[in-house]
Parts: C-alpha cells; sequence; structure tokens
C-alpha cells in the first residue's frame, strides 16, 4: 500500500472518528443518573483516563504489527484467527456501520433543523411502527457520497477528513471560549453546590416526559450504577479513536506515526471534551442539562450563549462535526475488510484494490450495509447495547500486551507501553468495572450486543469448514 498519510493526518483521523455527534447529546442523559456538576465531570475524566491509557497500550500493538487491519490483526496474531473473526463480525454487522449509520442519521436529524420541511414531510413509506423518512434517505445520500469520494483515492479521503476535523475543533474551541465570556449568568457554583452528592431523575409522566421534581438523592452501589449507565454515553462519544490502526499499511513510518496520533488524538479530544462540559454547566443548571429537548444540550447552551441565533450554529456544527466523523468511519473501516478477506475471513471480492490504490468493493459493502441500518430503524438500540461490546474487545486487545510481554518476552518492540505495567492494568481494572456494573445494573446494555459477536461463532465454524473441504 502507498504510504500517503502523515502524522498530521492520522492525529486528523483519530480525532474526526472520535468528534460526532455525542458530545452534544450524551450529557443530558448522564445528568438525569447522576444529578451532579461533579459527578458529570468526574466521570468524563474517567473515560479520558480510560481512552487514553488504551491508547497509549495500543501504541505497542500497532508498533509489532504496523500493518493494515490494526486491531483485527492484533486480536488475530494475538488469540488466533477465531478472535480475530468475531471482532470483525462486530465491527461489519454493528459497530463500525452501525456507527456510521447513527453519525449519519445525526447529520439529517440537525439538518432538518435548518429545513423544517424535512421534519414535517411524511413518509416516504410506512407500515405499523417501521417508516422510511426523508431524514433516513437524506443519511443514505451521506454515506453514498463520502462513500464515493473514498473511492476515488485515500488523497480524497485526506483532504475531507482534515478539512471537516479542522472546521470542528476550531468551532469547539470558540465555543468553550464564547461559553465563558457571553454567558449573562453563570450556574457553575450552582452546579457544583450540591459537592459529592449525587441523584437521579429517570421518572416519567404517562407522556412520557421526564419529571423534574423527581430527583432522588442516591449513593453506594446505586451511585455505582449511576456512574456505569452514565459512562455508556461518554464511552460512546470516545470510541473509534483506533479506526487510524485499520489504515496502518497507509501510514508513513507506522511503527511511530500510529502511536503517536492515537496519544496526541485521544487526549486532546477528551480535553476538548471535559472543556465543553463546563460550558454546559456554565451555561445551563441542572435542570437545563437533564431535561434538555430531545437531549440537545448543546442547542440549550447555545441558545444561553448566542441567543436565537444558537440553534442554527450548533445544527451547523454538528453537521460538519457528524460529516467528518462519518468520513473517518468510512474511510477506516473498508480496510478491516479487505484485511479479513485476504485472511478468508470476508468476501473474496473484498480483496482487490482499484486503479486509484483502494479497497472500493470493500467500500461499498460498508456503505450499503450501513445504510441498510439507517433504513432498519433499529440501529440506534443496537448503538446502546454495543458500548459493553466495544470496551470488551479493548479490554481482550489491552490485555494482549499483557500476554505477549509473557509468552515472548524477547519480541523486538519498537515502541513499549509508557509506566507498563501500570497503564493497562488501569485500563483493565475501569474496563472491568464498567462492564461488571453494566452486567448487574443495565443488562439491556449489554446481553443483546455480546449476543450478535456470538452469532459469529456459527459463521465462523462455517467458512472453516467449506476451506476445509476446499
Amino acid at each position: 500500500m502507498q504510504k500517503k498519510l502523515k502524522l498530521w493526518d492520522a492525529i486528523m483521523l483519530v480525532m474526526g472518528s472520535m468528534i460526532g455527534s455525542g458530545i452534544f447529546i450524551v450529557s443530558a442523559d448522564m445528568m438525569r443518573n447522576l444529578g451532579s456538576g461533579f459527578w458529570l465531570i468526574v466521570v468524563w475524566i474517567i473515560t479520558g483516563v480510560m481512552t487514553v491509557a488504551a491508547a497509549i497500550s495500543y501504541g505497542e500493538l500497532s508498533a509489532l504489527f504496523p500493518k493494515a487491519g490494526g486491531q483485527y490483526t492484533y486480536l488475530k496474531e494475538i488469540f488466533g484467527k477465531k478472535m480475530g473473526f468475531l471482532y470483525g463480525w462486530g465491527l461489519f454487522t454493528v459497530i463500525q456501520t452501525g456507527t456510521i449509520a447513527a453519525v449519519a442519521m445525526a447529520f439529517g436529524k440537525f439538518t432538518a433543523y435548518l429545513i423544517p420541511s424535512l421534519n414535517d414531510a411524511a413518509p416516504i413509506f410506512q407500515s405499523g411502527e417501521f417508516k422510511i423518512t426523508w431524514i433516513q434517505i437524506l443519511a443514505i445520500a451521506v454515506i453514498m457520497l463520502l462513500t464515493y469520494i473514498n473511492t476515488r483515492g485515500v488523497e480524497s479521503g485526506k483532504l475531507l477528513q482534515n478539512v471537516f476535523t479542522g472546521s470542528k475543533i476550531i468551532a469547539l474551541l470558540g465555543l468553550i471560549a464564547l461559553g465563558f465570556i457571553r454567558v449573562d449568568f453563570s450556574h457553575l457554583a450552582e452546579n457544583f453546590s450540591l459537592g459529592m452528592n449525587s441523584f437521579n431523575n429517570l421518572i416519567k409522566d404517562p407522556a412520557g416526559n421526564f419529571l423534574k421534581e423527581g430527583w432522588m438523592p442516591i449513593n453506594g452501589m446505586t451511585l455505582l450504577g449511576g456512574i456505569a449507565a452514565a459512562m455508556v454515553g461518554s464511552v460512546f462519544s470516545s470510541v473509534a479513536w483506533e479506526s487510524v490502526t485499520f489504515v496502518s499499511g497507509e501510514i508513513d513510518n507506522p511503527k511511530r506515526n500510529v502511536v503517536k496520533s492515537m496519544i496526541y488524538g485521544t487526549s486532546a479530544v477528551m480535553i476538548l471534551y471535559i472543556a465543553v462540559n463546563f460550558v454546559y454547566l456554565n451555561a445551563l443548571d441542572r435542570d437545563g442539562i437533564a431535561f434538555a429537548a430531545n437531549d440537545r444540550v448543546a442547542v440549550a447552551a447555545s441558545q444561553n450563549i448566542f441567543g436565537s441565533a444558537g440553534t442554527i450554529i450548533i445544527a451547523l456544527l454538528v453537521m460538519i462535526s457528524t460529516f467528518g466523523c462519518d468520513n473517518g468511519l468510512i474511510l477506516a473501516g473498508a480496510r478491516v475488510f479487505q484485511t479479513m478477506a485476504k485472511d478468508g475471513m470476508f468476501f473474496k471480492s473484498a480483496v482487490q484494490n482499484n486503479k486509484n490504490e483502494v479497497p472500493e468493493n470493500a467500500l461499498w459493502m460498508q456503505g450499503v450495509w450501513a445504510s441498510i441500518l439507517c433504513l432498519s430503524g433499529q440501529y440506534g438500540n443496537l448503538l446502546d447495547m454495543i458500548s459493553f461490546v466495544i470496551v470488551l474487545f479493548y479490554m481482550i486487545t489491552v490485555f494482549g500486551v499483557i500476554y505477549l510481554r509473557i509468552k515472548q518476552p524477547a519480541l523486538e518492540r519498537p515502541y513499549k507501553t509508557w509506566l507498563y505495567p501500570i497503564t493497562p492494568v488501569i485500563y483493565l481494572i475501569i474496563g472491568t468495572g464498567f462492564c461488571l456494573l453494566l452486567l448487574i445494573y443495565k443488562q439491556q446494555y449489554t446481553w443483546p450486543g455480546f449476543l450478535m459477536v456470538l452469532l459469529g461463532l456459527p459463521v465462523y465454524y462455517l467458512i472453516n469448514r467449506k476451506k476445509t473441504k476446499a
């Protein structure tokens, strides 16, 4: 593969793939589960420590296996083809494609702010609860457009990624600065006045609206459950940084630049995320965050910062953010499916590059399935359920660093995990706690996604049975 991506391009891919629509929405649900500005920030800090610790640990593997496929390749090389396939199966069926679909739908929904007729238009098709709307069609159009642009060569995808990621970073920095300068009345002291006390408010009226007077104090194990539930949102907003490992084969000097891009990119994004949440706490009171209309916290905060123009400003920012995010996900994901095809674990036609030296068939397969998920109406539910699975695969991969150190201590390591074994152990402890608490308190976030990955087992055995016969 041609080495057309430099360190800056790799950092832009990491940051662009992470910053989608989550940071503008998830803080509402997090506040409903915790009821405290202190705990809201604590959860974002925990997620930041988790994310950067994982990125530092992945660096060692990226230097050992500096080729396309990234996390799939690491799992296959360390734990065997079955584990690699299960990850790749989950990535194609829901993790990567489901995220692409959700981000494209977020683009469509915020576009509808600027074009209200999109919201008001009658469904194109409806049968019971299933319906196809113009917003879904717009989401599919975005996926198809970005897929086409990426088939024109990695240079096209790189240019688009750098422009849109740069734009949303500048816009977020502007929002952070103006979020403290232009607010008439600061709620920061009020939101931190409760100290370490925590509350939740998950009570709804018969119409399905949250009751503002339903705050109840929580502590002990209930608080831990609330933290785990809140982390579903912060974790989902902080994933996809590993996408840069998928394109290692096209990055200049991957043994150095992949690890640098992951550490620099994840650190910068988590600092931005924490700063944006301070803006929310400054511009809105607790109820304003927890009960923002349709969870659109950024819109509510922006209206307090910019006045009536706030909705338009945030709509444009989310459109830029989601468009760039989807481009990064589309660019990177197809490289995994191409690598799987080379290993006989995916459709054979995904192996070939086109005349522009990119895996065109893999790109279109990914795009078509993501589009189907847009139409299904179920992708949102699936995404709620995959934070558990994503963290589980992160944990297995991070454990792989320790496993290889024990099994092959003499292996030449161009980069060694900083503060080993403390860094991977920190991630494994936090990740284990997160997964266990979800299994105990929020099982709706665990078993469905886990079962979807396990469905890959019969597919794996079927593929290998055919290969054995051949």
